[in-house]
C-alpha cells in the first residue's frame, strides 16, 4: 500500500480555502484523540497547539508560512499508518466512533496542494511500549508507503503527534477570493484562523465536548517578532437554540412537485458584543463538519451578512442524509447539480437550488431584522426599474432582507422571460393540435378556447415586460433632456472661453448626429411626436447629398448642402454655424426640421425660416419630399408677435399651424408644412404626458 502524491494532486481537486489545511489537521487531531480515548478511558484532556510562523521579504510582498500542529491523540501506530497511506481507507469507519463520518482519505492531499514540504513526528503506544515514527516528504517524494516512516523507541517521550508544513505554494485562487484578496498576515493571524475553525468545526467540537468534556485548542501566530494567541475551549461552545428544525426538501421545477430527504437545521446564536467579527452564516454539513457555506444565496450584500439581527449573529447548520451521501471528495462541496431545469425530461436528482429554496422561509424568519422595510424595496424597484408590485406578485418573486432593487428586477424579468418562452412553446403545441381537430366537433371549440386564454395570458406577460423597460428608458431620457436644457449635465460644465455645445448635446438626445438608421437603431425622436418613432428610415445631420432615395439614386440635387449653408448664414448672420437639425425619412417622403434657438432669441421672429428651409428641401428633392414637420424651440416667445395663421394649443402652451408650401413665382405646390413654436418646457411636458399613459397602464409611479 502506498499514497501516490503526484497522482493525488492530479486527480484530487484543490480546495481553494487557505484554511483547509487547518481544518484537516484539527479534524485528524479530533479523530486521533477519540481513537485514543476509546482505547484508554484515562487519557489526559484533549489539547491541540497550532503554531504559525510568517516571514516576509524586504519588500513585504512575498511571504513564507510555516505551520506546526501538535495533538495528544493516538499517534501513528501500525493501523494509523495503514490508514494514512491508503487514500480510500475505511479504517476509521470500522471504529464506529461518534463524530467521525465516512472517510475517503482525500483530505491529506490538500497538504500537498498548499505546501511543498510535510514532516511528521509521532509518539504512540503499542503493546505497552512507546515508539516514535518520523516522516519527511517534499516535492521529490513520489509516494508514501508504510516503510517511508522511520521508527525508533521513545520510552520517555510524551505521546504527541506533530504535523509540520513548510514552503507554501502560491495556489490559484477561486473567483471569490480574487474579488477580495486579503493580505497573508491577516489570513494567517491567530484570531482569523481560530475564528474560522470555531465556525467551520463547531458541530464536531460540540460533539467532542459531549464525548470528552473539556478540551483546549490553542492557535499562535508569529509575525515580525510579535506573537499573538487565540484559544478555543469547550466552555466557548454555545448551546443550540432549541431542538433542530426539520425542513422538507422539495422541488417545484419539474412537471410535478417532488419531496426528498428531510433537512435538519440546527441554530446557534451569538451575541455581537462577544463575537464582533462574526457574521450570519448558513452552511451545509456532512460528516459533522461544515462543507459548503450558502449564506450568499440569501444575503448577497456583504454588509447585510455582517449586520447583526437584534444584536446577535445567527449560525444555521444544515444536515441531511442526502448531504452525507453526496459530499464530494475534497469535502468543499457536493456532487449535486447547481440548478434544476424546467423540462419534461427532468432527472429525479435534487439540486442545490432545491435545498436553498426549501430553506428560504426558515432562514429569513430567523435573520430578518424587525425594521426591514419591504415596502420601501417594492417602491424603489418600481421607481428605478419600472417593475411593479403586480409584476412581482405575478411572477411569485419573494422579497427578503438583503435584497436590492436591482436583484429583484433581475429575478422578475428572468421569470417573465422564462414564462414567455414556455408559453410560446405551448401555443405552438396547441396550434398543432388545433390543425388536427374536426371543426365540427366539440373538442375543436374547447381547444380554440384554450388557445385564446393561453395567448391572452402570454401577451399580458410580454406587454408587462416590454412596457416596464420602455417606461423606465423613456423616463430616463426625459430627465436627461430636462437637465440638458437647463445646462446641468456634467459634460455642459465649460471653462471660460470654451464653446457651448448645448444644441449638439440636445440633438444627440433625439438622434445621434451624423448617423442614419442603418448605423444605429437607437433614437428618441418620440420626444417630439410618437408617430416619428415608427418611421422606417431616418438620417440626421449627414451631408444631404449623400442620402439615398433608392439603390441607384440620391434624394437631393448635388448642390443641396451649399444652398442650405447660404440660407442658414442669411437667417442666422450672428450665429451662422447654428444650423437647424434636419432628419429625413426617405420611405415616408418626409423631413423634420428642428431649430433650437439661443436663450436670448425671440423665436416668433424666425417662423418664416421653417418655410424657407422646407421649400428648399422640397425643390432640391425634385418633389420626392412632400411632408415637412417644423419645430422652432427656444426660451423666449412674444405671443403678440405671432403670425395670425398660427393657433395656440388648447392648453395654452405653444403654437401650431398647417399650411401649403407654394412657389409664389410659379404657383407650384411643393407640399405641406406642419409647424410648431414651443418653449423647451412645453415639449418636455408633452413627452412626459404621453409617457404617463404607459405608466398608468403599467400602474407604475416613477416621478
Amino acid at each position: 500500500m502506498a499514497l501516490d502524491i503526484s497522482g493525488g494532486r492530479k486527480n484530487t481537486a484543490i480546495n481553494h480555502s487557505d484554511y483547509v489545511v487547518f481544518e484537516e489537521m484539527l479534524s485528524n487531531a479530533v479523530d486521533a484523540y477519540l481513537i485514543r480515548k476509546n482505547r484508554d478511558t484515562a487519557a489526559p484532556q484533549f489539547r491541540v497547539s497550532i503554531q504559525i510562523a510568517i516571514d516576509a521579504d524586504l519588500l513585504g510582498t512575498d511571504f513564507e508560512v510555516q505551520v506546526i500542529c501538535t495533538d495528544n491523540g493516538a499517534g501513528f501506530g501500525d493501523e494509523e499508518v495503514k490508514a494514512f497511506v491508503t487514500k480510500d481507507s475505511t479504517y476509521k469507519d470500522r471504529l464506529q466512533i461518534l463524530g467521525i463520518g465516512k472517510c475517503k482519505g482525500a483530505g491529506r492531499i490538500q497538504f500537498f496542494h498548499h505546501f511543498k514540504r510535510l514532516s511528521i513526528e509521532s509518539v504512540y503506544t503499542q503493546g505497552g511500549n512507546k515508539f516514535k515514527r518520523s516522516l519527511l516528504v517534499d516535492d521529490s517524494t513520489a509516494e508514501i508507503a508504510e516503510n517511508s516512516f522511520l521508527i525508533e523507541a521513545a520510552p520517555t517521550q510524551e505521546q504527541l503527534t506533530s504535523f509540520k508544513l513548510q514552503g507554501r505554494r502560491a495556489a490559484p485562487v477561486s473567483a471569490e477570493q480574487g474579488a477580495e484578496q486579503i493580505p497573508i498576515p491577516e489570513v494567517f493571524a491567530a484570531a482569523a484562523v481560530a475564528t474560522h475553525l470555531y465556525t467551520s468545526m463547531l458541530q464536531r467540537l460540540i460533539i467532542l465536548k459531549t464525548l470528552v468534556g473539556d478540551f483546549k485548542i490553542e492557535v499562535t501566530t508569529t509575525y515580525q517578532g510579535a506573537a499573538e494567541t487565540d484559544v478555543i475551549q469547550a466552555s466557548d461552545l454555545p448551546l443550540p437554540v432549541g431542538a433542530p428544525t426539520e425542513v422538507s426538501l422539495q422541488c417545484f421545477h419539474g412537471r410535478d412537485p417532488r419531496v426528498g430527504p428531510t433537512l435538519s437545521v440546527t441554530r446557534y446564536s451569538f451575541e455581537e458584543s462577544a463575537f464582533p467579527n462574526f457574521q450570519h452564516e448558513v452552511a451545509l454539513c456532512a460528516n459533522s463538519a461544515v462543507v459548503q457555506q450558502i449564506t450568499k444565496r440569501y444575503l448577497k450584500n456583504a454588509n447585510a451578512r455582517k449586520r447583526p439581527t437584534a444584536g446577535r449573529f445567527e449560525l444555521l447548520l444544515v444536515e441531511s442524509p442526502l448531504l452525507e451521501e453526496k459530499v464530494n471528495q475534497q469535502r468543499d462541496g457536493f456532487d449535486i447539480p447547481g440548478n434544476c431545469t424546467d423540462s419534461s425530461t427532468l432527472s429525479e436528482e435534487f439540486s442545490l437550488e432545491d435545498i436553498v429554496d426549501s430553506l428560504e422561509d426558515l432562514v429569513f424568519q430567523i435573520i430578518t431584522p424587525s425594521d426591514f422595510d419591504k415596502e420601501g424595496l417594492v417602491t424603489g424597484t418600481e421607481q428605478q426599474f419600472g417593475i411593479t408590485r403586480q409584476m412581482i406578485e405575478g411572477t411569485n418573486v419573494k422579497i427578503h432582507y438583503g435584497d436590492t432593487e436591482e436583484n429583484i428586477a433581475r429575478r422578475v424579468l428572468k421569470k417573465l422571460q422564462e414564462e414567455i418562452v414556455g408559453d410560446t412553446s405551448k401555443l405552438f403545441k396547441i396550434k398543432d393540435e388545433l390543425r388536427a381537430l374536426d371543426p365540427t366537433s366539440d373538442d375543436f371549440r374547447a381547444k380554440v378556447g384554450e388557445l385564446s386564454w393561453k395567448y391572452a395570458s402570454s401577451i399580458k406577460k410580454m406587454d408587462m415586460t416590454n412596457l416596464s423597460q420602455l417606461v423606465v428608458r423613456r423616463s430616463a431620457m426625459i430627465e436627461v433632456l430636462r437637465m440638458a436644457v437647463d445646462g446641468l449635465l456634467i459634460c455642459q460644465e465649460k471653462s471660460p472661453g470654451e464653446r457651448n455645445e448645448n444644441e449638439k448635446i440636445i440633438h444627440n438626445i433625439f438622434f445621434p448626429m451624423g448617423k442614419d438608421s442603418t448605423e444605429t437603431a437607437e433614437h428618441d425622436i418620440w420626444l417630439l411626436n410618437e408617430e416619428y418613432q415608427y418611421f422606417e428610415y431616418i438620417s440626421s445631420d449627414k451631408p444631404l447629398k449623400l442620402i439615398k432615395w433608392d439603390d441607384t439614386s440620391t434624394l437631393f440635387d448635388a448642390d443641396i448642402d451649399e444652398s442650405l449653408e447660404q440660407l442658414f448664414a442669411f437667417n442666422n448672420n450672428a450665429h451662422g454655424y447654428k444650423r437647424p437639425d434636419i432628419a429625413v425619412f426617405t420611405k415616408e417622403g418626409a423631413a423634420i426640421i428642428i431649430e433650437f434657438k439661443a436663450p436670448d432669441v425671440a423665436i416668433q421672429d424666425h417662423v418664416a425660416d421653417l418655410a424657407q428651409y422646407a421649400r428648399l428641401l422640397a425643390a432640391k428633392s425634385n418633389g420626392r419630399l412632400k411632408k415637412f414637420y417644423g419645430y422652432l424651440i427656444g426660451c423666449k416667445i412674444d405671443p403678440s408677435r405671432m403670425m395670425p395663421e398660427f393657433k395656440r394649443f388648447p392648453n395654452g402652451k405653444g403654437f401650431f399651424n398647417t399650411a401649403q408650401l407654394v412657389d409664389y413665382e410659379t404657383d407650384r405646390r411643393y407640399g405641406e408644412l406642419y409647424s410648431e413654436v414651443l418653449l423647451y418646457e412645453h415639449f418636455i411636458e408633452r413627452a412626459a404626458m404621453r409617457l404617463r399613459v404607459y405608466k398608468d397602464k403599467l400602474k407604475v409611479q416613477l416621478d
